[in-house]
């Protein structure tokens, strides 16, 4: 998906593992809310992403309802390996499904502090940065406030 977004280029590789918002803020000397998390969230079961800015948490049944779901849980290690194809922190924000389709996703609000932010490009070591408009137009993600400090 980044290479059909031309965006390959910009990504940087670093020998820091960024599997954690705070190691990734760290070795990219920016801050901790400057970092996409890109979450793998169950609604009713079915995939989606919650794009979140690092240093807020999403709050699980806002989630649930922007996605019009009873319920929504975070995917673990196994079933985000399964559903991406990425290892958890190395999950890029660009993300289909078995069919081809973009997952459904939601951005943090709170991304937008920041006139760029840093999102994984495929691994824990790898990263892009990129303005969280151009982020919104490219995941066809709805804004919206699902988190908390």
């Amino acid at each position: 998906m980044l290479a059909e977004e031309r965006l390959t280029g910009r990504v940087v590789r670093i020998e820091e593992n960024t599997r954690t918002a705070e190691l990734a803020a760290q070795a990219l000397g920016t801050a901790v809310g400057a970092i996409v998390k890109s979450l793998v969230v169950l609604a009713d079961g079915r995939p989606s992403l919650a794009m979140v800015s690092g240093d807020r948490r999403a709050d699980l049944a806002r989630v649930a309802a922007l996605f019009g779901a009873r319920e929504a849980q975070m995917a673990r290690g196994a079933a985000v390996k399964e559903i991406t194809g990425f290892a958890i922190g190395g999950v890029p924000p660009l993300l289909e499904d078995a069919h081809g389709q973009r997952l459904p996703a939601v951005m943090d609000r709170e991304l937008f502090r920041f006139g760029e932010v840093w999102a994984a490009a495929g691994s824990p070591y790898a990263v892009f940065p990129i303005a969280p408009a151009e982020l919104e137009r490219l995941t066809g993600a709805r804004v919206e406030d699902f988190t908390t400090a």
